[in-house]
């Protein structure tokens, strides 16, 4: 069963109001409120670990559901091992739009950002 972010205790991921404004406008042009932020770790990338983003309507009984300004984020169990106190934030800069992790137990980060080492 799907647990919310109280009921994750400790081992919670926040988000950032400018990635929940993202989120917002995301789903608004997709027209599909059921839609959430899926953030997902995978094993590669040039530091050892790399962050995906997706959208989905499904949450499984592995899955934490974080809610921030009415923006959902789901994040499968074995990714929040690695998660644990990170914020979720969208960042804007010339030439350059993305969702970013800002993962307080990653040792080392690549240059682009989405690989990172624990």
């Amino acid at each position: 069963m799907s647990q919310t972010a109280t009921d994750a205790g400790q081992r919670r991921v926040s988000i950032s109001l400018s990635a929940a404004g993202r989120i917002a406008t995301l789903l608004k042009e997709e027209d599909d409120d059921a839609l959430m932020l899926r953030v997902a770790i995978s094993g590669g990338g040039c530091s050892g670990f790399q962050y995906g983003f997706s959208f989905d309507s499904a949450v499984g009984d592995e899955d934490r559901v974080f809610e921030e300004n009415g923006a959902k984020v789901v994040i499968d169990e074995a990714s929040l091992e690695l998660l644990a106190g990170a914020e979720v934030d969208f960042v804007e800069e010339l030439g350059a739009s993305y969702f970013a992790m800002k993962n307080p137990n990653a040792k080392s980060v690549c240059g682009c950002g989405t690989s990172f080492s624990i």
